[in-house]
């Protein structure tokens, strides 16, 4: 599942720089390391004559003697351990970041922890054990039914060897039998996801939300007729204004798969409907002239490649307003009110280089100094082509924004012809 686990990182972040490849370098570095400390103990030890995936280590005493060395290196020479005072931080769920930062969470430790002793011959086992993920390691018979034949380990806290009772010490409670057992790499990743996605509804942000968008994304990959987590990505579909259609799309398969969902099914598809209507009760398209006295803050142009300064995302404006003009439940549920100017401020239609499209305050784009091509679906429909620094706006958008084209080729002229802005 290490590979599922890069995976989830790499959709949650499609702004960094992350492949399997160099993760999965960094980890083989870090078992280059348990080896050379393993060399000391046991010059003779199986894992070292062999790479990983390529030998199995029998006896007890020799696993034993791998994992006290991956204790060492990982705990003590590189000082990895549970993130206790940030708990809740979305980067410790992401792998890439756990090698960056060296801290993580029980399931985010446990992959890395796992997947080091895989690769030196020692096989160890997930458990989905509640409130704290752990690791099991067999010492009786292999595939052993009984609980007491294995030795938990928790990668939280140091690669701590437990027994039974010690695990129920840890979460302060008894659990029954079910909950020692092995788990697969499908229900690691749910579990992984769903951690992202408690995240995502912890806060009521611009960044939350995109969080809870990627996990329900995630998590109905796998479980694509999870009626209770269908029934979230249609609400926050609905709540952010976006793809009515999709909302649509969603809350009909959600009335196919559980038809007492109705009453929840029918209040959502009547308020969307009434979206749509009034979107196509529009009488052609408004036209938004720069000379007017009410535009006059607006500092950005149709077709500016643009940056975002909180998040780091790169996009292109395809409408603007003078203000925001989203209803009062968006303003509170984004929480506009707390940035410096609030809705009372220009806010941009923009495309982003992840695929989404939002609605960004004036305050908080800025030009992007190195602009390039958004690879965004709906670019065709708001633009010809790309210039180098900018995009051409097609007919319809020069319609609506009809002094933009100009200026955006004077901006473009004033920021880039000295190649800085």
């Amino acid at each position: 599942f290490f590979p599922g686990a890069v995976l989830i990182d790499q959709y949650c972040n499609p702004l960094s720089d992350i492949c399997l490849k160099s993760v999965q370098a960094q980890v083989d570095d870090i078992t280059d390391k348990v080896r050379k400390v393993l060399r000391t103990k046991n010059p003779r030890h199986p894992s070292l004559a062999s790479k990983a995936g390529e030998v199995v280590v029998p006896e007890v005493e020799l696993q034993r003697q791998v994992l006290d060395a991956m204790n060492c290196v990982l705990y003590e020479q590189l000082k990895y351990k549970g993130n206790e005072l940030d708990y809740y931080n979305s980067l410790n769920s992401y792998i890439h970041q756990v090698l960056i930062r060296r801290t993580g969470i029980p399931i985010s430790l446990s992959v890395l922890y796992l997947t080091i002793a895989r690769q030196l011959g020692v096989k160890l086992e997930p458990v989905n054990f509640p409130s704290h993920f752990l690791l099991r390691w067999c010492q009786g018979k292999e595939g052993s039914t009984d609980i007491f034949d294995y030795t938990y380990i928790d990668a939280f806290g140091k690669g701590k060897q437990l027994t039974v009772k010690e695990c129920e010490y840890l979460i302060g409670h008894h659990v029954t039998e079910e909950f020692y057992g092995v788990v697969t790499s499908k229900e690691v990743l749910q579990r992984m996801v769903g951690n992202l996605l408690n995240l995502g509804k912890r806060e009521s942000t611009d960044q939350s939300y995109q969080l809870l968008r990627d996990s329900l994304d995630l998590y109905l990959a796998m479980y694509p007729d999870n009626v209770q987590h269908l029934m979230l990505q249609a609400r926050l579909y609905f709540h952010l204004g976006i793809w009515p259609e999709k909302v649509l799309d969603i809350l009909q398969h959600i009335q196919a798969l559980d038809p007492s969902q109705h009453g929840a099914v029918g209040y959502l598809v009547q308020h969307t409907l009434e979206h749509i209507e009034r979107r196509k009760e529009e009488v052609g398209p408004e036209v938004k002239h720069r000379s007017d006295e009410k535009h006059k803050e607006v500092c950005f142009s149709i077709g500016l490649i643009m940056k975002h300064k909180r998040y780091g995302y790169n996009c292109v404006i395809y409408g603007w307003d003078p203000a925001c003009m989203m209803g009062h439940e968006w303003i509170r549920n984004m929480n506009v009110h707390s940035l410096p100017h609030g809705p009372h401020q220009p806010f941009y239609n923009v495309l982003v280089e992840d695929g989404s499209c939002r609605y960004a305050a004036q305050e908080n784009l800025e030009h992007n100094s190195e602009p390039r091509e958004i690879p965004h679906p709906d670019i065709g429909r708001y633009f010809s082509e790309f210039t180098g620094f900018h995009y051409l706006a097609n007919t319809e958008l020069e319609i609506r924004y009809p002094e933009d084209l100009e200026l955006t080729r004077a901006t473009v002229q004033k920021i880039y012809s000295s190649g800085k802005e």
